[in-house]
């Protein structure tokens, strides 16, 4: 419980909800099998409803905390949270043509509620005592994923995969009841956008102001092109060396148990160490494991190239959310959340496309482009430590409470 002294009561109720809605949220896993197999969609045509998904996805962590900032953030999850839900709940009743409109309305509302509930967490929290907070937050997120695609087997396989969507929409509406009665609805950041002041510059100056986060959010959108051909060409991959399903299985289990048992760990061990040296590190480990398969393809190496891309996956994503956090002003804090959101997830559009054509062209380069261009972010966001906008690490008899806003004071022994 040493770890979680200081994670404010609200974002400890969040967690909760994200992990309950992380649970419930598998019917991604298997849209690419439901589309081809009830639905009957040729490869080609599921692959463009998808990647058609994917898109509004992206778009909706873009612009989710926009709307948070004029709004407000506790509005836009629990809109988003319906809005997601009841396309869902609708979906298997759909004709195939709606699919082409709901699907991505869908999954935009979902990348809406992803970027509120990153806003939220952000206000719920002073300035230097984030990081916990976002660790516990993405600690339940992965747990929740952990369990859910296997429920979602087992729904698929007793019923249907219509029951998919009904149960993770039902789930997701249930998430928006859990959201609305733990979020207040008046008074608070939750509920008011911060106004901004008289004057304020708009978002493009406000991050020439800050010239480390245009750097780091450029860094994060390349490296997630890297991160996330774990999920597409990394398998086809590990099956064209000899591989089994299985064994690919075997190594998705390595990260998520990796991160279960490291991340809220490491995020409580480096509180005080100024963020961007360890996102730095975090983005080269993540080069070092995919420049692991350039010798081959052998067991142990993929199994390494799992531990060191994780190890980077844990230093690298939730210091730099709460980093970004902490460089938004008041009346721009979802804006921020949003640039990094979307940053956050490119790779799941940009990744299968990039790495596919370049695996199909010149297999022999795809892991050494990767290792450069981690490498080059890498190093992009450490250099980037001199930059306005840096900061030192916090002592750690100076950080703020993040209950009371106050001095943090020494533990005594």
């Amino acid at each position: 419980m040493g770890m979680l002294r200081g994670v404010p009561r609200t974002v400890r109720l969040l967690a909760v909800g994200a992990f309950f809605n992380a649970v419930v949220s598998f019917t991604f896993v298997y849209l690419f099998v439901y589309l081809t197999g009830p639905r009957g969609l040729s490869v080609a045509q599921a692959g463009l409803l998808t990647g058609i998904g994917g898109v509004g996805l992206v778009a909706g962590n873009f612009t989710g905390g926009w709307f948070g900032d004029r709004y407000g953030h506790r509005r836009m999850l629990l809109l988003g949270a319906c809005v997601s839900g009841a396309v869902l709940v609708a979906l298997p009743l759909l004709p195939l043509a709606a699919l082409y409109a709901v699907l991505p309305l869908a999954q935009y509302a979902s990348g809406v509620v992803r970027a509120a509930n990153s806003a939220l967490v952000a206000v719920s929290v002073p300035e230097g005592g984030r990081r916990q907070s976002f660790a516990l937050t993405r600690f339940a997120s992965n747990g929740g994923f952990t369990l859910g695609p296997p429920a979602g087997a087992l729904i698929a396989a007793r019923f249907s995969y219509d029951w998919l969507f009904l149960v993770d929409g039902l789930g997701t509406l249930l998430f928006a009841c859990y959201a609305a009665r733990i979020l207040p609805a008046r008074g608070t950041a939750h509920s008011r956008p911060a106004p901004p002041p008289p004057g304020a510059p708009g978002l493009w100056r406000e991050l020439l102001a800050r010239p480390a986060v245009p750097v780091l959010l450029a860094a994060i959108v390349c490296v997630d092109v890297v991160y996330r051909q774990q999920y597409s060409t990394l398998p086809v991959f590990l099956a064209d060396h000899g591989h089994s399903t299985a064994f690919y299985g075997w190594l998705i289990a390595v990260n998520g148990g990796v991160i279960l048992c490291l991340e809220l760990p490491a995020a409580h061990a480096l509180r005080a160490r100024a963020p961007l040296g360890i996102i730095g590190a975090g983005l080269l480990l993540v080069a070092a494991g995919y420049a692991l398969l350039i010798p081959g393809a052998g067991a142990g190496f993929a199994v390494l190239m799992m531990v060191s891309l994780t190890l980077g996956e844990i230093l690298y994503k939730t210091p730099a959310t709460a980093y970004v956090a902490d460089q938004a002003p008041a009346h721009a804090q979802g804006r921020f959340q949003s640039l990094y959101a979307g940053a956050s997830i490119s790779g799941q559009v940009l990744a299968p496309p990039l790495g596919g054509a370049l695996y199909a062209t010149a297999p022999a380069l795809l892991w050494p482009a990767c290792a450069a261009l981690a490498c080059l972010a890498g190093c992009a966001v450490l250099a980037a430590r001199r930059l306005p906008g840096s900061p030192a690490p916090v002592p750690a008899a100076r950080r703020p409470d993040a209950e009371t806003g106050s001095p943090a004071r020494p533990r005594s022994g």
